[in-house]
Protein backbone atom coordinates (compact mmCIF):
# COMPACT_ATOMS: atom_id res chain seq x y z
CA UNK A 1 0.00 0.00 0.00
CA UNK A 2 1.51 3.51 -0.96
CA UNK A 3 0.23 6.84 -0.12
CA UNK A 4 -1.38 7.38 -3.74
CA UNK A 5 -4.14 4.75 -2.54
CA UNK A 6 -5.26 6.65 0.91
CA UNK A 7 -5.29 9.76 -1.72
CA UNK A 8 -7.60 7.47 -3.93
CA UNK A 9 -10.04 6.45 -1.40
CA UNK A 10 -9.79 10.01 0.26
CA UNK A 11 -11.17 11.59 -2.95
CA UNK A 12 -13.54 8.68 -3.54
CA UNK A 13 -15.29 8.73 0.33
CA UNK A 14 -14.98 12.81 1.15
CA UNK A 15 -16.96 12.87 4.09
CA UNK A 16 -14.29 12.38 7.22
CA UNK A 17 -14.63 11.97 10.76
CA UNK A 18 -12.45 14.04 12.32
CA UNK A 19 -11.59 13.41 16.08
CA UNK A 20 -9.96 16.45 18.18
CA UNK A 21 -9.58 16.59 21.96
CA UNK A 22 -11.42 19.56 23.74
CA UNK A 23 -9.35 19.38 27.28
CA UNK A 24 -9.79 15.88 28.71
CA UNK A 25 -13.06 15.36 26.23
CA UNK A 26 -12.89 13.67 22.43
CA UNK A 27 -15.48 15.33 19.76
CA UNK A 28 -15.95 14.17 16.73
CA UNK A 29 -17.36 15.61 13.98
CA UNK A 30 -18.41 15.03 10.28
CA UNK A 31 -16.11 17.39 7.10
CA UNK A 32 -16.90 17.43 3.66
CA UNK A 33 -12.92 17.16 2.44
CA UNK A 34 -12.27 19.89 0.02
CA UNK A 35 -9.68 17.37 -2.01
CA UNK A 36 -6.50 15.19 -1.12
CA UNK A 37 -3.02 14.84 -2.74
CA UNK A 38 0.32 13.67 -2.59
CA UNK A 39 0.67 16.60 -0.28
CA UNK A 40 -1.94 15.76 2.17
CA UNK A 41 -6.11 16.22 2.83
CA UNK A 42 -6.96 19.14 2.81
CA UNK A 43 -10.22 21.12 4.56
CA UNK A 44 -11.55 24.39 5.92
CA UNK A 45 -13.59 25.66 8.85
CA UNK A 46 -14.54 29.29 10.63
CA UNK A 47 -12.12 30.59 13.43
CA UNK A 48 -15.22 31.43 15.20
CA UNK A 49 -15.65 27.72 15.47
CA UNK A 50 -14.96 25.43 18.46
CA UNK A 51 -12.98 22.82 15.89
CA UNK A 52 -10.88 25.75 15.41
CA UNK A 53 -9.77 26.45 19.07
CA UNK A 54 -9.57 22.90 19.72
CA UNK A 55 -7.39 22.64 16.71
CA UNK A 56 -5.12 25.75 17.96
CA UNK A 57 -5.11 23.84 21.34
CA UNK A 58 -4.03 20.75 20.18
CA UNK A 59 -3.01 20.04 16.61
CA UNK A 60 -3.64 15.89 16.99
CA UNK A 61 -6.26 14.47 15.14
CA UNK A 62 -7.55 11.05 13.67
CA UNK A 63 -9.72 11.23 10.25
CA UNK A 64 -11.96 8.34 9.50
CA UNK A 65 -12.92 7.70 6.16
CA UNK A 66 -15.31 5.12 4.95
CA UNK A 67 -16.67 3.59 2.15
CA UNK A 68 -20.14 1.10 2.46
CA UNK A 69 -19.12 -0.90 -0.63
CA UNK A 70 -18.98 -4.57 0.13
CA UNK A 71 -18.41 -5.40 3.82
CA UNK A 72 -17.19 -1.91 4.21
CA UNK A 73 -14.12 0.04 4.08
CA UNK A 74 -12.61 2.23 6.65
CA UNK A 75 -9.79 4.63 6.12
CA UNK A 76 -8.36 5.75 9.60
CA UNK A 77 -5.74 8.61 9.59
CA UNK A 78 -3.79 10.22 12.46
CA UNK A 79 -1.87 13.21 11.82
CA UNK A 80 -1.39 16.90 12.84
CA UNK A 81 -3.36 19.77 11.44
CA UNK A 82 -1.48 22.47 9.64
CA UNK A 83 -3.25 26.23 9.30
CA UNK A 84 -2.29 27.66 5.66
CA UNK A 85 -2.65 31.15 5.19
CA UNK A 86 -2.25 30.83 1.27
CA UNK A 87 -4.32 33.33 -0.59
CA UNK A 88 -4.25 31.35 -4.13
CA UNK A 89 -5.43 28.64 -2.11
CA UNK A 90 -7.97 30.59 -0.10
CA UNK A 91 -9.13 31.90 -3.58
CA UNK A 92 -9.60 28.95 -5.28
CA UNK A 93 -11.50 27.72 -2.11
CA UNK A 94 -13.71 30.21 -2.26
CA UNK A 95 -13.86 29.68 -6.70
CA UNK A 96 -14.91 25.94 -6.10
CA UNK A 97 -17.33 26.43 -2.72
CA UNK A 98 -19.03 29.59 -3.46
CA UNK A 99 -21.29 28.33 -1.08
CA UNK A 100 -19.32 30.17 1.39
CA UNK A 101 -19.62 33.36 0.74
CA UNK A 102 -24.02 32.24 1.08
CA UNK A 103 -22.94 31.37 4.96
CA UNK A 104 -21.45 34.27 6.11
CA UNK A 105 -17.49 34.50 4.69
CA UNK A 106 -17.01 37.94 2.94
CA UNK A 107 -14.37 36.54 0.60
CA UNK A 108 -11.16 34.68 0.63
CA UNK A 109 -9.23 37.23 2.90
CA UNK A 110 -11.74 37.04 5.11
CA UNK A 111 -10.38 36.52 8.64
CA UNK A 112 -13.41 34.02 9.69
CA UNK A 113 -11.63 31.65 6.81
CA UNK A 114 -9.46 28.84 7.98
CA UNK A 115 -7.96 26.47 5.57
CA UNK A 116 -5.99 23.15 7.01
CA UNK A 117 -4.15 20.00 5.82
CA UNK A 118 -2.63 17.10 7.47
CA UNK A 119 0.08 16.53 5.74
CA UNK A 120 2.12 13.74 7.60
CA UNK A 121 1.34 10.82 9.97
CA UNK A 122 0.38 7.33 9.26
CA UNK A 123 -2.96 5.83 7.80
CA UNK A 124 -3.90 2.45 7.52
CA UNK A 125 -6.93 0.90 5.86
CA UNK A 126 -9.55 -1.55 8.04
CA UNK A 127 -12.25 -4.24 6.53
CA UNK A 128 -13.79 -7.06 8.76
CA UNK A 129 -10.48 -9.21 8.05
CA UNK A 130 -8.80 -7.20 10.03
CA UNK A 131 -11.07 -6.98 12.58
CA UNK A 132 -9.71 -8.34 16.19
CA UNK A 133 -6.16 -7.72 14.55
CA UNK A 134 -6.38 -3.83 14.09
CA UNK A 135 -2.78 -3.65 14.93
CA UNK A 136 -1.52 -6.43 12.09
CA UNK A 137 -3.06 -3.96 9.35
CA UNK A 138 -0.10 -2.23 7.76
CA UNK A 139 0.33 1.38 7.95
CA UNK A 140 1.52 4.24 5.56
CA UNK A 141 3.88 7.14 6.86
CA UNK A 142 3.19 9.86 5.21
Amino acid sequence: MEFSDCVKFANANPLTYIATMDGDQPRVRAFAMWFADATGFYYHTGTPKAVWRQFTKNPKVELCFYSPEGTGTMMRVAGAVEFLDDAALKERLVAERPWLLQIGVSGADDPKLAVFRVAHGEAYFWTLEQNMREAEAPRVRF
